[in-house]
């Protein structure tokens, strides 16, 4: 059987912009894609630890060593600059792969950056 497990995570992350009048997608800075094993135009779930609110998107690759978390187009309106979001990506597995995968889990600095 395939099932859909968590593939990677980006930790308690900092929302640094919100552009409304974009296409849509969510902008990371290409260091926390590397880190966290996130491709550009990957699917990916956002959780705002402020508001609650939680979303799908895709990934656009933002400027390297920025911090950059930009919400674009809708999403913009379910976050605020300075709030605190959770970005998971997910997998398909076979059932006995995914019980051995262990999911990569970033927690960057208050500033959005890799901890060394």
């Amino acid at each position: 059987m395939i099932i859909e497990v968590l593939k990677s995570k980006l930790h308690r992350v900092r929302v640094t912009q919100a552009e409304l009048n974009y296409v849509g997608s969510i902008t990371i800075d290409e260091d926390l894609m590397d880190a966290a094993n996130i491709i550009a135009n990957e699917k990916v779930q956002i959780v705002n630890n402020n508001n609650g609110a939680r979303f799908e998107t895709y990934v656009i690759r933002g400027e390297r060593g920025t911090g950059t978390i930009c919400l674009n187009g809708a999403t913009a309106r379910l976050a605020q600059v300075g709030d605190i979001v959770i970005i998971m990506s997910y997998g398909y597995m076979e059932s006995e792969e995914a019980r051995k995968y262990e999911p990569i889990l970033v927690f960057p600095d208050n500033d959005n950056k890799l901890i060394k």
